[in-house]
């Protein structure tokens, strides 16, 4: 019987864990519900590629926060150097930017996209597109213990095909137009396996006061740039995160690279108490002092907008989130506008819809999966049902930790399963 590994999901998981299984010498089919590989991996990509990231393996670790320490095995075998190294061997050149953050030389996904399925496919992996998986049957031909009885809807209608061994790589919840609808979560509980709601990670808010007509209609798409954002512990006297860079109003509310960076705090503050805050710094550059030093000088016949123009640089979405925020009693008072200017709190209710997220929390738990993440529980009896990527419950910021992560684990997850056949079969 030839020894066969059935991969269902084609993003960064699946292909990583389809090239470590075909490297170890097992047949592997990939399967996927679309009509092409990679399809949220090419839009990630659409406005430059983010690899992966360049700072030292500690920093680079605690990204991943609560999960980082379960992460950390996986990310030590395959982390930024090992990402680094794969697409320069399909013949992509990389570079640092100026934050560190690693991207292919041209910036775009679909020229390292077009390389790697090459590379697979010349190595013999096998793709099935049009597929989507439906679960398991259940094995009543006694010719075939041990295989797994996979039920998909394919483009000829119902099929089934067979396995000795299964890596589960369909995404979390998000983009679901992109085929991570998240449907696997009710079949593994069906089966018996613990899975985490799925929750939006890498997401924007709406703010619990919602923004006027004027500054829904005027500034929805603008950008907050060179602020800072602060948020909290509950007492209000412990900062659990602080970082400069920008983000952008919606008409709800905000999204954009420092809330995701936040959002894990602000999701989680919402679920235990109904509301999150975070505190708004319009001048990071300038101490409080500062601040207030400029706003009482003398402005002469000057308007306040003008002088907050000319002393501060605070104009545009800038002081119409002041004004939308402060009284005209504040907005006169020196001492409560600069407050405002270095801390302003902005209150969130909740976290945008799961399918506009960038990506998930949430996911089959770690205590379901061994070091080589295949279930403990066996499925209609048959072990060597193996999870990677966004299907696991971990979740990090943008930045390339997400793209990494997934490979990570897919590159474990085709690594035990290629290993489970080889001792079990």
């Amino acid at each position: 019987m030839n020894k066969k590994i059935v991969i269902i999901g084609a993003g960064p998981a699946g292909l990583m864990a389809a090239q470590e299984v075909i490297r170890n010498g097992c047949q592997v089919s990939v399967y996927d519900a679309m009509p092409t590989a990679g399809r949220k991996f090419l839009l990630a990509g659409k406005g430059g590629l983010n690899l992966t990231h360049s700072e030292a393996f500690e920093p680079f670790l605690s990204r991943y926060g609560a999960q980082a320490e379960v992460l950390r095995p996986l990310l030590k075998q395959f982390g930024s150097s090992e990402v680094m190294a794969w697409a320069h061997n399909l013949g992509i050149e990389t570079f640092v930017g100026s934050s560190g953050r690693i991207f292919p030389k041209e910036m775009k996904a679909a020229p390292l996209l077009r390389a790697w399925l090459h590379a697979l496919k010349k190595a013999g992996v096998q793709f099935h597109m049009r597929h989507r998986f439906m679960g398991w049957s259940k094995n009543t031909d006694q010719n075939l213990h041990q295989r797994h009885r996979l039920d998909f809807e394919g483009p000829g209608g119902a099929t089934t095909v067979q396995a000795d061994a299964v890596v589960l790589a369909l995404g979390g919840g998000s983009w679901s137009r992109l085929g991570s609808d998240g449907k696997w979560v009710d079949l593994l509980r069906l089966h018996g396996a613990i899975v985490n709601p799925l929750l939006p990670s890498n997401c924007g808010f709406d703010v619990l006061r919602p923004w006027s007509a004027y500054f829904a209609e005027r500034f929805a798409g603008h950008a907050f740039k060179t602020v800072a954002i602060t948020v909290l512990d509950e007492r209000g006297d412990q900062q659990l995160f602080s970082k400069q860079g920008e983000f952008v109003a919606t008409a709800t509310g905000v999204e954009g690279s420092l809330i995701y960076a936040a959002s894990a705090l602000l999701r989680d503050a919402i679920s235990r108490h109904g509301q999150a805050t975070f505190y708004l710094d319009l001048c990071p550059d300038r101490t409080a002092e500062q601040v207030l030093r400029e706003v009482k000088h003398p402005r002469g016949a000057r308007s306040l907008s003008s002088h907050l123009k000319s002393r501060l640089k605070i104009d545009g979405i800038k002081l119409a989130l002041l004004h939308e925020q402060l009284s005209k009693d504040d907005m006169q008072n020196a001492d409560r506008l600069a407050q405002a200017i270095k801390a302003l709190p902005v209150s969130l209710k909740q976290p945008r819809p799961l399918d506009e997220a960038i990506s998930t929390a949430g996911g089959v738990a770690f205590s379901e999966v061994t070091d080589q993440l295949m279930l403990n529980k066996p499925i209609n009896g048959q072990s060597g049902v193996f999870i990677a990527g966004e299907m696991l419950d971990w979740e990090a910021p943008t930045g390339g930790y997400l793209l990494t992560a997934c490979m990570s684990t897919g590159v474990m997850a085709g690594r035990g399963a290629a290993q489970f056949l080889t001792t079990n079969l």
